[in-house]
């Protein structure tokens, strides 16, 4: 990606010197790791999707590196791009957007939401409308995943603020008040449909912050497509224990991944991100 000159983020807190023992809980990344621990620890592998980690981690004191500065700053960047992006589409809709806040932390970290360790992944709390991300975590993604690049980086980030659109927008809270009504299965695929709108609204970023800035590069797309291919529920599962669950899914399949997420860098039309109205096999 191209982010010389761009501006950065005021809306950014950096906690990476505040460790503490804390829960986990589990967000985006979450589900890359935790099917090894479920499997090593002789628990029930099919629930790897909706493991909550309830151990406890202590976190030494932080030192920042060079790397981790220049990962701090590029995360600023893509959030500033984010709220430019939000404020403008919710704008011109005659709503007004408030940006979420990106809380860096190392190691563990208390949001909103209850406590949260690095294995969470990055996850947004609409409790206190923050992201949380501990930039590990895109080290991860190439170590665990096979899944790099800036712009795999920012999708992951632009993910977590959809669901922060999501929230202003109301779906949020009219999906999770839904879920719990209905049977696990249902809950499961109410869940898929959120995450695959937030992929949507991921590539309804990249195409505004490509035409307002001309930030993508060759390569950038199929960098961010391929990320999303590898965190899909389908290929996650076979990844962890060689087959799949469909009923446990909650993020959608690799397929399903990065279409939604084409389908809003190509449209950049947030009105096309209905993942609701479609029946479920259809999405």
């Amino acid at each position: 990606m191209q982010l010389e000159g761009r501006r950065k983020s005021s809306n950014v807190e950096d906690r990476r010197s505040n460790g503490a023992l804390v829960g986990g809980g589990l967000g985006l990344g979450g589900i890359i790791i935790v099917g090894l621990i479920l499997l090593l620890t002789g628990q029930d592998p099919t629930q790897v999707l909706s493991y909550v980690d309830d151990g406890t981690t202590q976190t030494g004191e932080y030192v920042e590196t060079e790397q981790d500065r220049e990962l701090f700053d590029f995360a600023s960047t893509i959030l500033a791009g984010t709220e430019d992006v939000w404020t403008e589409i919710f704008s011109k809709n005659g709503l007004t957007y408030t940006p979420p806040k990106l809380v860096i932390f190392n190691g563990s970290v208390q949001s909103g939401c209850g406590g949260a360790t690095s294995q969470s992944g990055p996850f947004y709390c609409s409790a206190d409308q923050s992201v949380y991300l501990d930039l590990s975590f895109f080290k991860s993604m190439k170590q665990q995943l096979g899944a790099d690049g800036d712009f795999a980086w920012a999708y992951v980030i632009a993910h977590e603020v959809g669901h922060h659109v999501q929230y202003l927008l109301g779906t949020l809270d009219q999906v999770n008040q839904k879920r719990q009504r209905v049977s696990e299965k249902e809950a499961n695929q109410l869940t898929v449909r959120l995450e695959l709108q937030a992929d949507f609204y991921a590539g309804i970023w990249a195409f505004h912050d490509n035409k307002n800035f001309k930030s993508l590069e060759a390569g950038d797309l199929e960098e961010g497509l391929n990320c999303a291919s590898k965190i899909g529920d389908d290929y996650l599962q076979k990844k962890s224990y060689g087959r799949t669950v469909p009923d446990s899914f909650t993020h959608g399949t690799s397929e399903q991944r990065s279409r939604w997420l084409r389908k809003g860098f190509t449209t950049g039309n947030p009105s096309l991100g209905d993942t609701f109205s479609p029946r479920y096999s259809d999405l």
